[in-house]
């Protein structure tokens, strides 16, 4: 299980990932919120762990980010912060859980196996999956198969193909596309969006039929099986 691990105190960030580690759990640690947020975005973790007072981006603003691009992801907020009140904007930010400093170590094992547990009982892998003729997308364990075969994906290719494939049967422009997976405004001196388009016809339509990625003249491209 891969862990993420947001905590600005040194002495206790290294303490929890020593414990941790010990428990076979793989973990990496951010000291600030604008570290935290570039490890969630560029790796697949099991439970993200948020102080709530750390530097850049606080862990409410965390919790509500992690859940808005990967809702299945589970969050505990482990902080000093006791009140009713912090509690209550913790679980409304959308933390699964909430663990109090101090605390005993062998309750926040207890915590973290509990999360892991709940989210494989509500797991449903065909919830998860998008299709279109022979070709699969999950994006909860972030595979990608055609015709039975495993696709090698980098995540800006992943991201791509799955806007493309929420959005099949519709054309999407170059400027839609840079918007919602680049989160850019568009650069008309620049060709990038038409290599990554590129980079997955090689991927999924290459060697396979029917072809599935269409280039509309002047409009953009869609995903459509025909």
């Amino acid at each position: 299980m891969r862990i993420l691990l947001i905590e600005d105190e040194p002495d206790l960030a290294s303490f929890i990932k020593k414990g941790l580690k010990s428990q076979a759990y793989e973990i990496d640690v951010a000291f600030d919120g604008k570290v935290g947020k570039s490890f969630f975005e560029r790796n697949l973790y099991d439970i993200a762990i948020v102080d709530i007072n750390i530097p850049y981006i606080n862990g409410f603003a965390l919790c509500k980010l992690f859940k808005s691009q990967e809702p299945k992801v589970p969050i505990l907020l482990l902080t000093a912060l006791d009140s009713i009140d912090d509690k209550t904007e913790g679980f409304n930010s959308g933390a699964d859980d909430y663990l109090v400093k101090p605390f005993e170590f062998q309750e926040l094992i207890l915590r973290i196996s509990a999360l892991n547990k709940r989210q494989q009982l509500n797991y449903n892998p065909y919830k998860d999956t998008i299709k279109i003729a022979d070709l699969e997308l999950n994006t909860h364990i972030k595979t990608v198969t055609r015709a039975g075969d495993l696709i090698e994906l980098t995540s800006k290719e992943f991201s791509l193909l799955e806007y493309l494939m929420r959005n099949q049967g519709k054309i999407v422009s170059r400027v839609e596309i840079s918007e919602k997976v680049w989160e850019i405004n568009f650069d008309t001196n620049t060709n990038i969006i038409d290599v990554y388009v590129n980079y997955l016809r090689n991927k999924i339509d290459k060697k396979y039929t029917p072809k599935l990625i269409h280039t509309v003249v002047g409009m953009g491209y869609i995903l459509r099986n025909q």
